[in-house]
């Protein structure tokens, strides 16, 4: 289990705000690296073992940051032993780049490199994660996670931009990792960790900032298995993104927020005028384990503008006709306790050489039924696209965009999207030992 001596130690590492990392001038102009590769650190402060960990560029939760309509030239160096790939989580590029080692591409082998070349159609802020078919879990766990910022051309004024990746980490007593079992014997509820961090640093991570200032929060749920929810204590909290893609602004219900895996916000946050004033980020588990920790200070910044939507994405539909979409009820099954058991969608593990859970023309309106039969909660991830989260009765969608909806177990949820994106896309697990194990299915767009 998380423990409270391991949430409070070491608050002196600093926060990663976000940068363009890793980028190298080459004759076409501007290109980015992520090199993978086995690194040993000390996760835990208040242990002796490394953890044998994987980085990109020897780091935990990069940033890849671009702006909006600037071409994303990254080049993939696989320095570890298993064959990689890397899927941009939410971004609505291009089929031939979403990286999906048995589907969309080839693996890169141990050794080998890729370069994903495209222009992210939209700004915002997404995960970037291994998935290869049957092989995403280890990877992932043992640290390859980071996010891609696509900034908008014109970004809300803010005293800071911060980039806070959340994890988890199954460690050992000692803070080494603990030991990974073999693909197919896996438990495919997932690998739940038993120590929480932001970008691979201790929490609570302590932020200072101008009294009366304003923050932007990209906050991005990269655990396996662990959904939380998030409270926002001593100061305003806004959302202004859902999973990278614009909402109309509201403050949290309760001042709380639903953070399954693979969910990221943008948040703006104004902070009280007084100095020395704190505020939190707290994840509720348990009795609440703070993640961030802010504090004012200095002189009072004079007043900003008053918070403002950020302007609706002029890429995605107005409306989705209900009417004329082309229905499909989605079964999800599994039993964790049965060792080597598969999770199953209408009966099926999935499979690359099977046939699409749904095969439609561009710009077909498609409503998913994801009927959950298991005891889990099923974060459910769609490749490609955006979808709207239908009301219960089918008469309206929630006032946001999603690319993970949360199933709860013995549930329905229906969600509803135009695909308009050609190409092969998967509807899958992002717990990554349930998508190693056959929880996935993928959709044709012609």
């Amino acid at each position: 289990m998380i423990t409270r001596r391991a949430v409070t130690a070491g608050l002196a590492t600093t926060l990663i705000a976000v940068s363009r990392q890793g980028r190298a001038q080459g004759s076409d102009g501007p290109q980015q690296v992520l090199a993978a590769r086995s690194t040993p650190m000390r996760l835990r402060p208040d242990t002796a073992a490394t953890a044998d960990l994987w980085t990109f560029n020897g780091s935990l939760s990069p940033v890849v940051g671009i702006k909006q309509g600037e071409e994303l030239r990254l080049r993939l160096e696989n320095g570890t032993s298993l064959p990689l790939s890397l899927h941009f989580h939410g971004v609505r590029g291009p089929n031939a780049s979403d990286g999906v080692g048995g589907l969309t591409q080839d693996p890169v082998a141990a050794g080998g490199n890729h370069e994903y070349r495209f222009v992210p159609p939209d700004a915002g802020t997404f995960l970037i994660r291994p998935c290869v078919l049957g092989g995403s879990a280890e990877p992932t766990e043992r640290g390859l996670s980071g996010l891609l910022v696509v900034e908008e051309r014109s970004p809300p004024q803010v005293d800071q931009d911060i980039a806070l990746v959340v994890d988890d980490w199954r460690l050992d007593d000692d803070g080494s990792l603990a030991a990974f079992e073999k693909p197919g014997s896996a438990a495919p509820a997932g690998r739940l960790g038993s120590w929480l961090s932001i970008n691979g640093a201790a929490t609570p991570r302590r932020l200072e900032a101008p009294s009366g200032g304003r923050l932007r929060l990209r906050l991005a749920n990269a655990c396996n298995a662990r959904a939380m929810r998030l409270r926002f204590d001593g100061m305003k909290a806004y959302v202004i993104a859902v999973d990278g893609q614009p909402t109309s602004t509201f403050e949290p219900l309760r001042a709380s927020l639903p953070f399954a895996p693979g969910t990221r916000y943008d948040l703006l946050v104004d902070l009280v005028q007084d100095a020395g004033a704190t505020g939190a980020v707290t994840a509720l588990i348990g009795d609440g384990m703070p993640l961030v920790e802010i504090v004012t200070g200095g002189d009072r910044r004079p007043d900003l503008p008053a918070i403002a939507p950020l302007p609706a994405n002029p890429k995605l539909p107005d409306a989705i006709r209900l009417q004329s979409a082309n229905r499909k009820d989605v079964v999800i099954k599994g039993d964790p306790k049965v060792p080597g058991a598969p999770w199953t969608i209408n009966g099926s593990e999935g499979r690359a050489s099977g046939p699409p859970l749904v095969k439609v023309k561009r710009g077909t309106p498609v409503v998913l039924a994801l009927t959950n039969q298991t005891a889990y909660a099923q974060p459910m991830h769609l490749h490609g696209h955006v979808f709207r989260l239908l009301h219960p009765l089918d008469d309206g969608w929630e006032p946001y965009w999603l690319d993970t909806a949360q199933v709860p177990e013995n549930r329905t949820v229906r969600i509803a999207f135009v695909a308009d994106n050609p190409g092969k896309w998967l509807l899958a697990s992002t717990v990554l030992e349930r998508f190693d194990a056959g929880l996935w299915a993928w959709i044709d767009v012609t």
